[in-house]
């Protein structure tokens, strides 16, 4: 795990220091080596820190070179099945000179060209310039676990890792697109390729890029997508068997390191699956390690993982968050995530990840299992709905939209669900994490309202997600985990475990997102994710006889955070200073009145605000560093 940073030019010379400052900006990232490589034209260069876990001696030094080609390489996560890929090449007459998956890349590249992708099974971020074809190469991973950030200025292209280090580049000078503030008011972060900063851009989940310096020509292809289930039913007896092979292989995947490896706990059931797993595989005691805040049961999952941590009888460490510890910390939080992203775990995940890294530099996790299982109970109440549409029709759903806007009903739970009854699925459903139209209608002032409904980049955004629900099929799960997998995991929970993790110095693996598990899963009937009121039907079955029922079966609560609490005791005076004082960014976007109101009702507890709250204070902290 590393960061990696480049900047690539026509004819314009390149500032050696420059590219040291991006470089050392996520220092975090690889605090075990770092190395700088530019041509000898001093046209392109290319910068690496390096934190050590495949071949930890200095024979992985990056940027690499291929003495042959002049090929260089810098490169960003790991490709799980290097030996595999390494054995193939050596077949083709190729030679290694150091055990690490680098080589192992730069020289698949090398034999397959843009091609070598299909090859690796992973998560990565890679750089390749290639002298022969004056381009450079451009790749990330399949489901976006490594992040790659790149920006088209003058005559120079500028990527990296973190966007912190593209703003260094760019003077800090990057300006806001504030249509896509309506984005984030909606969804918690901004989805698609662009960014809150004109200019700087994503490159997206199973996308390659190339860029030829001499022709100032950039373009940007998908090798890889989520494919369409089949309609096959295989039965489901197959997708027992063939599951628990396919999970059971991507963990194996996931050991390989030269360094010690440990385990997020939660205690609920893809954490815990995860534990078990790895149980049957080592004779060594387990690390496993958990989080939690002091408010109750409703915010402390600790006895569940204190239930597996015995039962495989992991060396267990436990770690609680204060309020105040949180609350001194979301300056820092918004710094190292460098968007806005209302993902409130992320800070206990941070604290989590300082603790873990004082015993391990690698630790795996259960992310991803909920978008390709069906884990969120959202799913169940979306698919209830469009069981009502198809039975009342398009009459009925009229009938609920007339009921939603009814006196008394617009603000409520039930007109909301009633206003979703009367939409089609590509219109209700806007992911996980959305957020309430009402109240944004409330907050906007009315030009910024008016600047929103012209902005060319947000309607880009827009035409971005409409394209997540053309072509799909007609699987109403199916939609659902596919729009979630673009946005919501990609965009929050996997650049919060990205950031988070990295900050500590930790690398974080994922097995459920190994890309064979999603494509199986996808391709897998929706009735085996989702089946009579249960999600993760098939895991669930997976997983009995190994763990306990009471994790199989418990509840759902997803790394709770007690913000209601929160903005009532230990946020109380830092939200109501910072969003309600004279020089408060937000206040160029939302009426102050409304913004008063909100803090006065949940600081009153006559309404929960807090996850609009939350999502302001985050905005405000964001746009003081860069507004």
């Amino acid at each position: 795990m590393c960061g990696i940073v480049g900047i690539v030019c026509a004819t314009s010379r390149i500032d050696r220091h420059l590219v040291e400052r991006m470089r050392d900006s996520f220092s975090y990232r690889g605090p075990d080596d770092s190395g700088l490589w530019m041509s000898e034209s001093k046209t392109i260069c290319l910068g690496h820190r390096r934190l050590s876990i495949i071949d930890t001696s200095e024979s992985g030094h990056q940027p690499m070179i291929d003495d042959v080609s002049g090929c260089v390489i810098v490169f960003n996560g790991e490709v799980y099945n290097y030996l595999e890929i390494r054995a193939c090449l050596q077949d083709k007459g190729h030679h290694f000179t150091t055990q690490t998956d680098t080589e192992v890349v730069l020289k698949a590249y090398l034999e397959y060209g843009a091609s070598c992708v299909n090859h690796f099974n992973g998560m990565f971020a890679i750089a390749i310039w290639d002298p022969g074809k004056g381009r450079l190469f451009m790749l990330r991973d399949r489901l976006g676990i490594k992040p790659f950030y790149y920006c088209l200025s003058d005559d120079r292209l500028l990527f990296a890792s973190e966007v912190k280090a593209i703003n260094i580049a760019l003077g800090g000078k990057a300006p806001v697109n504030t249509g896509l503030i309506d984005h984030y008011m909606s969804f918690g972060y901004v989805p698609g390729e662009d960014t809150l900063q004109a200019g700087i851009k994503r490159l997206l989940p199973g996308h390659q890029a190339f860029y030829w310096p001499a022709k100032g020509e950039l373009q940007v292809k998908k090798y890889w997508d989520i494919p369409l289930q089949s309609g096959e039913d295989e039965g489901f007896e197959y997708y027992l068997t063939k599951g628990r092979e396919l999970l059971n292989n991507a963990i194996d995947l996931r050991l390989r390191s030269d360094v010690p490896l440990g385990i997020f706990l939660s205690g609920g059931i893809d954490s815990s699956a995860v534990v078990g797993l790895l149980a049957q595989r080592t004779t060594e005691r387990l690390k496993t390690y958990s989080v939690a805040y002091d408010f109750g049961k409703d915010f402390n999952e600790t006895p569940y993982a204190r239930l597996v941590a015995d039962k495989f009888n992991t060396e267990h460490h436990e770690l609680f968050v204060k309020p105040e510890a949180f609350r001194d910390f979301i300056p820092d939080y918004v710094r190292l995530m460098d968007e806005p992203v209302t993902e409130s775990a992320a800070i206990s995940l941070y604290f989590l990840s300082q603790m873990t890294t004082q015993d391990v530099t690698v630790v795996l996790s259960g992310e991803g299992s909920d978008e390709i299982f069906g884990g969120y109970d959202l799913y169940r109440y979306m698919m209830l709905i469009e069981k009502y549409r198809k039975v009342v029709g398009d009459r009925g759903a009229k009938l609920f939209a007339q009921l939603a806007n009814l006196p008394g009903m617009q603000n409520s739970k039930l007109g909301k669900y009633l206003k979703m009854s009367s939409l089609p699925l590509h219109q209700r459903y806007k992911g996980i994490s959305t957020y309430d139209d009402r109240i944004k209608s409330a907050l906007y002032r009315k030009e910024f309202k008016q600047s929103v409904e012209n902005n060319a980049v947000r309607q880009k955004t827009d035409d971005f997600l409409m394209t997540l629900f053309s072509g799909r099929g007609d699987d109403v799960l199916s939609r659902m985990l596919y729009f979630d997998t673009k946005t919501w995991l990609v965009d929050d929970l996997l650049i919060k475990a990205d950031r988070m993790s990295m900050a500590a110095s930790l690398e974080l693996r994922v097995p459920f997102l190994d890309y064979r598990l999603v494509e199986f899963a996808a391709n897998m009937p929706s009735r085996y994710k989702v089946n009579q009121g249960q999600g993760k039907f098939l895991l669930k079955k997976m997983v009995e006889g190994m763990l306990p029922n009471e994790i199989i079966y418990r509840k759902k609560m997803g790394f709770p955070t007690p913000l209601t609490l929160m903005f009532q005791g230990a946020l109380r005076e830092y939200s109501s200073d910072l969003l309600l004082s004279s020089t408060s960014k937000v206040n160029d976007f939302f009426e102050r009145a409304t913004l008063e109101n909100i803090l006065k009702e949940h600081q009153s507890g006559h309404a929960d605000h807090h996850r609009v709250l939350w999502q302001l204070l985050v905005l405000e902290e964001w746009l003081r560093r860069h507004g």
